[in-house]
């Protein structure tokens, strides 16, 4: 067995599990049940209000939104605000920490905007390695005065293999009052449950990531913090619009089937590179490195060249925000920065593949053509 094939087993533990197609198709009805209950048809077909409802201190359509998410994911409160997922974290975090506050977080690479909400919030960290329950548990115990237990659902780095509602779990049993947020982005509504699913007292996810508009956050979770995140979101300007929060919604009632086809073909696509359909790869495997990906180890160090020329062979080389509504050709690009951060050896070896909307043989077919390209050439 080479050293790339003891790799691949390696990281197999760290891949999430997904929805299969009958999974998917349940949350894609169990969300539109959702919308009849909290809209009149009327309301729904009309595209959303803007500014500040007397009533709701938001749009009005906005407010439904947010009721339709909260008993989707069956939690007290819900609420949409800006900038995305890290916008989200951001908010959810300010609600409950105060600078110089503890937070307990992954001893792992942290994802570049995680780390600088940590810096912009002035909150101190403590490390713990989340796929040690031991050291979970020690870690919690012995920083009674940690404030928030952090946790990211997507892998941080390629060995990691933690299971989220083991963790939470663990937490749960040494102190059911310190309040967990999960970073939930790449996963809503692609692996079964979220972090407020299995036990968490916050999720966080990017809109965007589910086919949405650009720039909407979601928090899900318990009330008391997520009314004050309503309550100091009081300017019109800094709503999430009516006609966004439906545009939201709609795209999102499409998100787990088409999500669940694509992971067919990651995982089609795996399988046959492994068996050897194009040359110059010396070992392929699926990570959770953010969105549910192949990764290629090459042959030879040519991973920046073949990026360069799969872009002239209708492959993206750069996400517009990892499985966007605008991603649909599939993407050849590096290897995620928190995984580089943990093995600098793929900046030239490895590379990153998503399928997007392409089936596996579009990826084959531009694989086949760039990677000779690329040993043969000079950028």
């Amino acid at each position: 067995m080479t050293k790339y094939e003891k790799s691949a087993l390696k990281y197999a533990d760290s891949v999430l599990p997904a929805l299969s197609m009958a999974e998917a198709q349940k949350l894609q009805f169990k969300l539109v049940h959702m919308m009849s209950r909290h809209f009149e048809g009327k309301q729904f077909l009309s595209l959303g209000d803007l500014g500040v409802s007397p009533k709701w201190k938001r749009p009005e359509q906005t407010y439904k939104v947010e009721r339709v998410l909260a008993d989707f994911f069956d939690v007290e409160e819900c609420a949409l605000v800006r900038g995305a997922g890290t916008g989200a974290i951001r908010n959810i975090l300010s609600m409950l920490l105060s600078a110089g506050d503890k937070m307990v977080i992954h001893a792992a690479p942290v994802y570049t905007t995680t780390k600088e909400t940590i810096r912009i919030l002035g909150i101190e960290t403590v490390a713990a390695n989340f796929n040690d329950l031991h050291e979970v548990r020690k870690a919690v115990r012995e920083h009674e005065d940690a404030r928030v237990f952090y946790i990211q659902h997507a892998r941080q780095q390629p060995t990691d293999q933690y299971r989220l509602a083991e963790v939470i779990q663990a937490v749960k049993e040494e102190r059911p009052e310190l309040p967990i947020v999960v970073d939930d982005n790449y996963c809503a509504l692609k692996t079964n449950g979220i972090g407020v699913e299995l036990g968490a007292d916050y999720s966080t996810f990017s809109g965007f990531k589910l086919l949405g508009p650009e720039g909407i956050g979601v928090i899900v979770g318990k009330k008391a913090a997520i009314d004050r995140v309503h309550e100091y979101n009081y300017s019109g300007g800094g709503q999430v619009q009516g006609y966004e929060a439906m545009e939201l919604l709609r795209m999102m009632t499409f998100a787990p089937v088409s999500l669940a086809i694509q992971n067919e073909q990651v995982e089609e696509l795996c399988r046959r590179l492994n068996e050897g359909e194009v040359e110059g790869i010396k070992a392929a495997y699926m990570t959770n490195a953010q969105s549910k990906n192949v990764i290629l180890e090459l042959e030879k160090p040519v991973a920046q060249r073949v990026i360069a020329l799969s872009d002239s062979h209708g492959a993206a080389t750069h996400p517009v925000g990892a499985e966007s509504k605008y991603e649909i050709i599939p993407m050849i690009y590096r290897v995620s920065g928190s995984f580089l951060e943990a093995e600098p050896g793929l900046r030239d070896y490895g590379l990153r593949i998503n399928p997007m909307k392409a089936g596996a043989r579009t990826v084959i077919d531009i694989l086949r053509v760039v990677i000779p390209l690329a040993e043969k050439s000079k950028l």
